[in-house]
């Protein structure tokens, strides 16, 4: 099931939130997920609270029995039920409360689940452009306040919500009238909770976006303090952060000047009640309308409201707080969520692209008509100066990007057709950033392919010759993190380098993979590259024109065209701009000029 999600929330990166109508869907599929464990809440809490409503029935029998001058006998006994009913309440509220809470662990386990699963198979273009910020939130404090509330808030609002209304119930049953005296002086927190609900919705909304721009602004400062002491930028950043921590403390204040109103009405008026049973009874008790019995009944059942509108004056705040979360997690859903059907697979291995146009965010194109073929096991060298196109040509194929018009397939099928799980099946995309995670070798490299085991693991790291796992004390098992074995940038490299072996794609994309590394260690990864890229199909953005001497066809790019290509010695004899680069570059045999740093 997936989500619909409020219109394109996605300013300043910030991912869709899913709108009410969705969550209340997403809410009933949870409950529907467990539907034995929600039915023993239901009947456990029923029986739990028509046991506690027998007290205050059988005490104001004790009170009618009292005077009509009834025997200490038949006294004793309606006395020793109320204590028999208490015992039962008591047992039949802890298993249900505990039923409830046991229920409510898994819910927030699935909940914790089904939002990682859905960002690991976002597009690669989706990611890119959120905010990590948001991201972080979402993750973050998102999920943690909605396990709380499946844990905590849902079991106690559910059985108080049961037992006010048995409740309201059994004070009918015993005086109609008394019965409308309560809900008329109940209707003030109707009326507040509406007043309340309209508003808390989007205050807590506002909250969680204001939140999540502050982790934006805070983690992007921490991140790249060494350029904001070399630059000087301590002030603007200052700001920048005062700024939005400003901003998330009056969303802050706003949801709480929502609560205490609300409170405010709350704990008056549970009190109205029990006041207007009081007055209304004794007049009709004169009367002889009403018995002594009844009317004290009565207050006991509305002295019993105290308890659960007392649990929901407590949790409101935290459930509008955890449906703002919800929504927030959920409007992931669409975004992850798969095609309708089947995808279709590739016929072949060949990337093809066809009248490629592109351009970022409404800017003018980058690409202008590109047409470019990827042929099996071919290793294809894009080259040009900065800002020709080549890495958007690589984003493309990689799926990171769509093009405006035309189109990018692999096997005939476009590349944005493919699941996420199939299009890292087939194209891998290798940059010079090699991320180590916290954690186990083993937990490294099984990211690529779950189900490899021990020998393939070391099969792969041999095969880009990463030998120095032998050296480690712990072998596979060796935790790598900053404060554990840390690993150089050479040996990051192959470890990814490692990965791309056993996630076995037909296509592997160089970008930038060696630019940044020195002289020695970039000689050791390339060493690693052609252990990887033996009998792949390869695109390699060409920074350094020994990469397109040694590929089998180059494509000269310019200005988001392509105004060459053919194979080296090809181009060579045309003299036209490959041949013009090539001779600059073969003339400097000191150094190792890059065409460029990026593009």
């Amino acid at each position: 099931m997936t989500a619909s999600v409020v219109p394109a929330t996605t300013d300043a990166g910030h991912l869709p939130v899913a709108t009410a109508a969705a969550v209340r869907r997403s809410t009933v599929s949870l409950v529907r997920r467990e539907p034995l464990a929600f039915g023993l809440v239901v009947g456990l809490n029923v029986l739990a609270t028509s046991a506690g409503l027998a007290g205050p029935f059988l005490l104001g029998r004790i009170v009618n029995s009292v005077g009509r001058g009834a025997d200490v006998a038949g006294i004793d006994r309606l006395a020793a039920l109320i204590v028999v009913f208490a015992a039962l309440q008591f047992v039949l509220t802890r298993y249900a409360r505990l039923i409830a809470v046991r229920l409510g662990e898994r819910l927030s386990a699935h909940i914790r689940e089904q939002f990682l699963e859905r960002v690991l198979t976002l597009p690669a273009r989706i990611v890119e452009k959120a905010s990590l910020g948001d991201l972080s939130a979402r993750a973050g404090g998102d999920v943690s306040a909605v396990s709380a509330t499946m844990r905590m808030a849902i079991p106690d609002v559910f059985i108080a919500v049961i037992q006010t209304l048995m409740i309201l119930v059994a004070v009918a049953v015993v005086s109609p009238l008394l019965g409308l005296c309560s809900v008329i002086g109940l209707s003030g927190i109707w009326f507040a909770a509406r007043w309340y609900l309209r508003r808390a919705r989007s205050a807590y909304l506002s909250m969680g976006a204001a939140n999540s721009t502050m982790a934006e602004v805070l983690a992007t400062t921490a991140a790249g303090a060494r350029t904001v002491e070399a630059l000087s930028l301590q002030r603007e950043r200052l700001h920048a952060s005062l700024a939005a921590i400003e901003r998330a403390r009056g969303t802050r204040l706003r949801a709480l000047r929502l609560r205490t109103v609300l409170y405010s009405i709350v704990d008056v008026s549970y009190v109205l009640p029990l006041v207007g049973a009081l007055l209304v009874g004794g007049v009709l008790y004169e009367r002889g309308a009403v018995s002594l019995g009844s009317i004290v009944a009565v207050a006991l059942y509305l002295r019993q409201l105290q308890g659960p509108i007392d649990v929901l004056e407590i949790w409101i705040d935290q459930l509008q707080s955890s449906a703002a979360s919800f929504a927030r997690l959920e409007g992931v859903a669409d975004l992850a969520a798969p095609q309708d059907g089947a995808p279709p697979e590739p016929a072949h291995d060949r990337v093809e692209i066809r009248g490629v146009r592109f351009a970022y965010d409404g800017r003018p194109d980058v690409l202008h008509g590109i047409d470019l073929d990827l042929r099996p096991g071919e290793r294809l060298a894009v080259v040009g100066a900065s800002g020709a196109g080549k890495s958007t040509v690589a984003r493309l194929v990689a799926g990171i990007d769509e093009p405006r018009t035309g189109s990018v397939t692999v096997g005939g099928v476009p590349v944005s057709q493919l699941s996420v799980a199939q299009l890292r099946r087939q194209i891998v995309l290798v940059t010079q950033d090699h991320h180590v995670f916290r954690g186990t070798i083993r937990d490294n490299l099984r990211i690529a392919s779950v189900a490899s085991g021990d020998a393939e693991l070391r099969a792969a790291l041999e095969a880009v010759g990463a030998t120095w796992f032998h050296d480690l004390p712990d072998g596979l098992d060796t935790e790598l993190g900053s404060e554990l074995v840390r690993l150089d940038a050479g040996q990051a490299q192959q470890l990814s380098l490692a990965r791309v072996v056993l996630a076995d794609p037909h296509t592997v994309i160089l970008d930038e993979a060696t630019a940044m590394l020195d002289p020695t260690t970039a000689r050791r990864a390339e060493r690693a590259l052609s252990a990887v890229l033996s009998g792949r199909s390869v695109l390699a953005i060409a920074h350094r024109l020994h990469t397109a001497h040694d590929a089998d066809r180059v494509a000269v790019m310019d200005s988001g065209r392509i105004i060459e290509i053919g194979t080296h010695g090809e181009l060579i004899e045309q003299g036209g701009t490959y041949a013009a680069l090539w001779s600059t570059w073969h003339g400097t045999p000191r150094a190792e000029p890059r065409v460029d740093a990026s593009g």
